[in-house]
């Protein structure tokens, strides 16, 4: 059991005395109580487990799909996220997997010259990187479990424990069998992404809704040449080139979400190959020559969105609490750090730490939330230029403020 000033986790953030367990059916099996379960074992959850199982504390993480498995993603790393990795020494497993170094990125602006950037050292980092999912959530599975975390896939969760007063005191889940099982923990921890079944189980409210969402199809290219991250933006549209593992580049084409199902749904094939000629024929040109083994998929888009993202027994992390659009591949690179806020928060001693927690990740995320909202608007180009300012902007801020605070949470003595 973790402790904190020799009282119980559960205590700590509980007023009062730790309450009853309702009673459960018949069928009921007894199980391990952890002092937390993590439902997701994605960038948010694996990494949370990884700075709590470091910290002392008995971590179980459950999924309900298999290990590695593929996952729509941008794949692009920014600077914060890469700080986070090194911590973790998974750097070099990447590198070794096979994901490219990406050592500049590239605007192109429809009818203006193109505005290409170098990633320069800065807080020891001189190079991204963009690894498939199937590459780097086993990465972070596989340190959280050296960490001494438990992890469990194809474990599906339905429901929730409570107490007497409603506190949360566990879940309720499905193997692969489809057998009954029930989890007890001092906290449940939510990083089942943007359709959250946590955040549904407690009514999670949102309180910051985006006002526009960006629609897109994508696939995996052979034969393209690394020359990092290439951007691409036209009225109304927008497309990207995105350096993974395997020698391929992860191709998409976007268009206001509204203009999904005109543009894609009828010829997703013609609708996606149009897109990338409005915005970059040179593009489309490496496109007709290059290989892509495997089919285009989609995104229809969703708005963005700031969440409740702690309660009585409960957190959230990672898209469960906070999702905004993919626009500006910036999704892990929030995952990873929300992971350390929280590890933080629930390492500490005080009752008041989950709801710094959230205030804390709202300060960083919220100019970071409305320049990729208007982005994803992908509106007027005459101010495209200088919402990418604001986001460079943004993204700076973020980066100096996870280079100091890079030390892992500690457990309270």
């Amino acid at each position: 059991m973790l402790a904190t000033s020799q009282t119980t986790f559960a205590q700590c953030f509980t007023a009062g005395q730790p309450e009853g367990i309702q009673t459960m059916t018949a069928d009921s099996k007894p199980a391990a109580h952890y002092d937390f379960v993590i439902v997701g074992a994605r960038c948010a959850g694996a990494a949370t487990a990884i700075d709590l199982a470091r910290a002392g504390a008995s971590v179980l993480v459950v999924d309900r799909q298999e290990y590695g498995s593929d996952r729509m993603s941008t794949h692009a790393l920014m600077r914060g996220a890469m700080l986070q990795l090194r911590e973790w020494n998974l750097l070099d497993r990447l590198l070794v997997e096979g994901t490219p170094k990406v050592t500049r990125t590239t605007f192109h602006y429809s009818g203006d010259e193109d505005v290409s950037l170098d990633i320069k050292p800065e807080a020891g980092i001189d190079f991204l990187l963009a690894p498939r999912r199937t590459v780097l959530d086993r990465a972070l599975v596989d340190a959280a479990r050296s960490a001494g975390a438990e992890v469990r896939h194809g474990i599906a969760v339905a429901d929730l424990l409570h107490g007497i007063a409603g506190r949360v005191l566990g879940v309720v889940a499905r193997d692969a069998d489809g057998e009954r099982i029930e989890i007890r923990a001092d906290m449940v921890i939510g990083a089942d992404g943007r359709q959250s079944m946590v955040a549904k189980l407690v009514d999670a409210q949102i309180y910051r809704h985006g006002r526009n969402a960006s629609a897109s199809v994508y696939g995996y290219y052979d034969g393209m040449p690394n020359s990092g991250y290439h951007w691409y933006f036209a009225d109304g549209a927008a497309a990207g080139a995105i350096p993974t593992n395997a020698g391929q580049h992860c191709v998409f084409a976007s268009v206001p979400m509204a203009r999904f199902a005109e543009t894609f749904r009828t010829d997703i094939e013609a609708g996606f190959m149009a897109t990338v000629t409005a915005n970059s024929p040179e593009l489309a040109e490496k496109l007709d020559i290059a290989n892509r083994p495997d089919k285009l998929r989609g995104f229809g888009g969703a708005p963005g969105f700031m969440r409740q993202s702690f309660g009585n027994g409960w957190a959230l992390v990672g898209d469960a609490g906070y999702f905004k659009d993919p626009a500006t591949a910036h999704g892990i690179t929030d995952a990873l750090r929300d992971a350390r806020l929280l590890s933080r928060a629930l390492t500490g001693e005080s009752v008041g730490s989950l709801s710094r927690y959230q205030a804390q990740r709202d300060a960083l995320s919220t100019e970071l939330f409305e320049v990729t909202d208007e982005i994803a608007g992908l509106g007027d180009m005459n101010a495209m230029q200088a919402l990418h300012y604001r986001l460079s902007k943004a993204i700076k801020a973020e980066t100096a403020f996870m280079a100091e605070a890079g030390n892992p949470p500690k457990l309270a003595a």
